[in-house]
């Protein structure tokens, strides 16, 4: 893709929403993205039949996040964790 593609995160691997999306929601004034209340979240895989979607985990709350691209999470540098 346009941004450059990442590897997809490794499954149970700690992950971030990229920063080029929060960067794109910023920019289209979506403040109620539900991604935008964590920082850190746990990467549980790909959606067997739904190619290209994902679940995570918020890391601090538990809640769980369905539907979201892969390409918007990158897997935490071993500095960030």
């Amino acid at each position: 893709d346009a941004e450059g593609a990442q590897p997809m995160p490794r499954q149970y691997a700690l992950v971030k929403v990229v920063q080029w999306y929060l960067d794109f929601l910023k920019k289209k004034k979506i403040k109620d993205c539900p991604l935008t209340q964590e920082r850190t979240f746990i990467f549980l895989g790909e959606i067997p039949n739904m190619k290209e979607h994902c679940v995570v985990v918020g890391h601090k709350t538990g809640k769980v996040f369905s539907g979201y691209h892969t390409e918007n999470f990158v897997e935490l540098t071993d500095e960030e964790t």
